[in-house]
């Protein structure tokens, strides 16, 4: 049976009112995690008030 070791990559959305996302920022840093062997599973936005973007969870699993 296989195994994994799971990771949460938590990533703020800046700005004010939040939703500004640096994307070479976050490209850079799941590059970085995935040629350590993580692999991205899901991408969740969270909400704040009235929608916008407060962080980014990212969810990366690697075998064990």
């Amino acid at each position: 049976m296989e195994r994994f070791e799971y990771k949460t990559l938590i990533t703020d959305a800046k700005g004010f009112w939040g939703g500004k996302v640096d994307s070479m920022e976050f490209q850079n840093e799941l590059n970085e995690l995935g040629a350590q062997g993580w692999e991205l599973v899901s991408t969740v936005a969270t909400a704040q008030s009235q929608g916008a973007t407060r962080w980014i969870v990212s969810v990366l699993k690697r075998r064990i």
